[in-house]
């Protein structure tokens, strides 16, 4: 009879932690803080799947780990948002209630799986001010922590937030938060310990603007990316749009179908057949 070995479940717990502690630390960080504005979020990223997302209208996600695994988490987050503000009301969707929600998959995918999750996720909402702004940490292990100000996540992100506690002011205005984000993802990751200078084709960049109405995710890219990288001021209405904006009305767009009409009073040939001069819905 082959003997069976026995692990504890204390060692069962370490060793699934270990594992996901080193998935994640083998990607690259992201950041999120707040300023005078919003809420701003950063993740180095050189690739076009996004690390930094909408989840509904004041409120972001951002993630490190997985792709896989953290896109699943974000499109369950979208559907729950939307399932609640239509059901109830809009302003019933919170982040601390998306988080709650995400504390509870991931705790039960640690516990109950033989794989863990390999993610971290912050899931952040704006407030009327900087003092009303919300950021949750989400761990591999359904841990949840309410972070104030700022958090960096991925394999360095201690040293990452060292940088970040030393300069992050909630009233410093978008330009001057985005090069302190840049600032603090360069400081590690350089050669032999040497910091880096991040270019903006390397960093995936959003807002969450407190004076929009509605949606206040923004992206933020290209041209005006850069000017901000190079401390250069961007007005308003430069910055970038919501994700998936609704489209613009077509103009001339036909209301009627195409289809030729039959005779109206042709008789099919089956009963059971619609006659030809309906559409098949009854119309």
């Amino acid at each position: 009879m082959a003997m069976q070995f026995y692990a504890s479940p204390e060692q069962v717990q370490r060793d699934r932690s270990e594992y996901a502690r080193k998935g994640i630390a083998r990607g690259r960080s992201a950041v999120v803080l707040t300023y005078e504005g919003g809420i701003l979020l950063v993740a180095e990223n050189i690739t076009t799947l996004r690390k930094i997302s909408e989840i509904y209208d004041k409120i972001g996600f951002a993630a490190v780990g997985r792709y896989n695994e953290f896109e699943s988490l974000r499109r369950a987050g979208v559907r729950m948002a939307d399932l609640n503000g239509y059901s109830y009301d809009r302003r019933d969707v919170t982040g601390r209630g998306l988080a709650n929600a995400f504390t509870q998959t991931l705790g039960a995918i640690f516990s109950e799986t033989q794989k863990p999750y390999e993610v971290e996720v912050c899931i952040a909402q704006v407030g009327a001010s900087p003092e009303a702004d919300e950021l949750y940490r989400i761990t591999y292990d359904g841990s949840v922590m309410d972070e104030p100000g700022f958090m960096a996540m991925g394999g360095q992100a201690e040293a990452i937030s060292g940088v970040l506690r030393d300069e992050h002011d909630t009233a410093a205005d978008l330009q001057t938060a985005l090069v302190l984000a840049a600032k603090a993802l360069g400081s590690v990751g350089g050669e032999n310990g040497q910091t880096r200078t991040l270019a903006a084709k390397q960093l995936e960049v959003a807002v969450l603007d407190r004076r929009r109405k509605g949606r206040t995710f923004r992206r933020i890219t290209g041209d005006t990316l850069t000017t901000l990288l190079g401390h250069g001021a961007v007005p308003e209405s430069e910055l970038g749009e919501t994700d998936a904006a609704p489209p613009n009305p077509a103009e001339d767009k036909p209301t009627v179908s195409a289809a030729p009409v039959a005779d109206a009073g042709k008789i099919p040939d089956d009963p059971a057949e619609p006659a030809d001069d309906t559409n098949g819905d009854g119309s």
